[in-house]
């Protein structure tokens, strides 16, 4: 059983920083935070959850039927990712394309500790701990008695390398099109990593740095002893309240600007554009489909269709569905009849998948999978891994990876200005 304390905090940004400090002297942690961002489906403002009571690591193979019967068998707070590559799990599919991160391709584990916050308050849940354990964590986190961390010092002139090159991106997109002229899809996200060998960055300032550029909705640091995921998405994949699943897919890309007038110009070019509203929507029908998968009959409804958002970095275009599911629908089954996420991956989805395989240039990994968690009541939230930095500190290789959709009036120099633009945040964070 969990025990739950709660106390108000009076100064939450400052107890928010000692949480994140406090939580490196774990194996494993999971932050996942808001940002201030206003969501009508947000339950807590941030949670963290630290040390494995229990876990499962594994690879692709039979991945989501051991999640389920671990999830089952649990009935707590579990935490953890889903890899773009449990595709092969979910479809007659394969990867094969090189790999420098070496993240197992799913994980998620029990925590011993979860401190979730809420405006001014802050509850501490926690998992066969001595009687006065919480009150002891939260006078060190009040007074600023904490561990001290080493920290990595990061690597003088970071050189991030392009796994392909301008000329063979538009040679692989070129490809792309002459799939979807033939008929064999009508839309694909194609995407390319940004790499670094040799190198070390202290993964915590890291984070801190791309979460204050970008200030996403849903934000994650994750760490599993040596790898490490610095999140900055500003999309969720899919949620789920008792009888209702909710996802909000993007499609749909403008830059930001300084200048107010011209800024305005770019959000409203975005919300009337042709060709990114046809993106949207074709991510749409593909999402309402896989909902349908787990739904009531009928029940599958747009709640908002290609609705412009604003974040500190891009203009993002974002549609609302939700839908309704029996009562005692097993959780990890509406994972499975949805995985992975449309916006990643392409319609049809799995002829999508597989040219995505075939031009691609390395493993997705975690990057376009979902970072998130389960409750004793079997609900869930999950993100989509996009905008974030992966890390992994023994390999010393970091990387990062962005993409767009592909359609039949895609442009190819206009999609590779996309991917600069996604990529800025990133670049900056790592070379300063």
């Amino acid at each position: 059983m969990r025990k739950k304390v709660s106390y108000t905090v009076s100064d939450i940004q400052k107890f928010r920083d000692s949480l994140l400090h406090w939580s490196q002297q774990f194996r494993e942690v999971v932050w996942l935070e808001g940002n201030g961002h206003e969501d009508i489906y947000s339950s807590f403002d941030a949670i963290l959850a630290v040390g494995a009571f229990t876990s499962i690591q594994s690879d692709f193979q039979d991945a989501f039927r051991d999640l389920q019967e671990y999830q089952s068998k649990a009935k707590d707070w579990l935490f953890g990712y889903l890899s773009y590559d449990l595709k092969n799990d979910v479809e007659q599919l394969s990867s094969n394309n090189p790999d420098g991160l070496g993240f197992p391709e799913l994980f998620f584990f029990q925590p011993k500790k979860i401190i979730r916050l809420k405006g001014s308050v802050a509850d501490f849940m926690y998992l066969n701990m001595l009687e006065d354990e919480i009150e002891q964590d939260f006078e060190s986190l009040s007074g600023g008695n904490l561990v001290n961390r080493e920290v990595a010092q990061n690597s003088e002139d970071i050189r991030i390398h392009m796994r392909i090159f301008k000329d063979e991106y538009f040679a692989r997109v070129e490809k792309m099109l002459a799939h979807i002229h033939r008929g064999d899809i009508y839309e694909a996200n194609f995407c390319q990593e940004f790499y670094a060998t040799e190198t070390q960055i202290d993964a915590l300032r890291t984070y801190q740095k791309l979460n204050t550029i970008s200030k996403a909705p849903f934000s994650v640091f994750l760490k599993l002893n040596d790898k490490y995921l610095l999140s900055a998405s500003p999309e969720r994949y899919l949620k789920k309240m008792g009888t209702r699943i909710i996802s909000q897919p993007i499609k749909g890309t403008a830059r930001r600007s300084r200048n107010e007038i011209e800024d305005e110009k770019l959000r409203l070019s975005l919300t009337h554009d042709k060709k990114e509203r046809a993106e949207n929507v074709m991510i749409v029908d593909l999402v309402r489909n896989d909902m349908s998968k787990s739904a009531l009959k009928r029940s599958v409804t747009v709640e908002e269709l290609g609705k412009v958002y604003t974040f500190r970095q891009v203009h993002q275009m974002i549609s609302t569905i939700t839908a309704r599911i029996e009562p005692f629908k097993n959780p990890v089954e509406i994972i499975t009849e949805t995985f992975p996420m449309g916006s990643m991956t392409g319609a049809p989805k799995i002829s999508a998948m597989r040219i995505i395989e075939e031009l691609e240039s390395f493993k997705r990994s975690l990057y376009s999978g979902a970072v998130g968690y389960f409750t004793p009541e079997d609900d869930f939230d999950f993100n989509v891994v996009i905008r974030s930095i992966l890390y992994n500190a023994t390999k010393e290789y970091v990387s990062f990876s962005v993409g767009s959709a592909i359609t039949a009036m895609a442009d190819p120099e206009r999609e590779y200005e996309e991917c600069l633009i996604k990529a800025r945040a990133m670049r900056e964070v790592l070379e300063g």
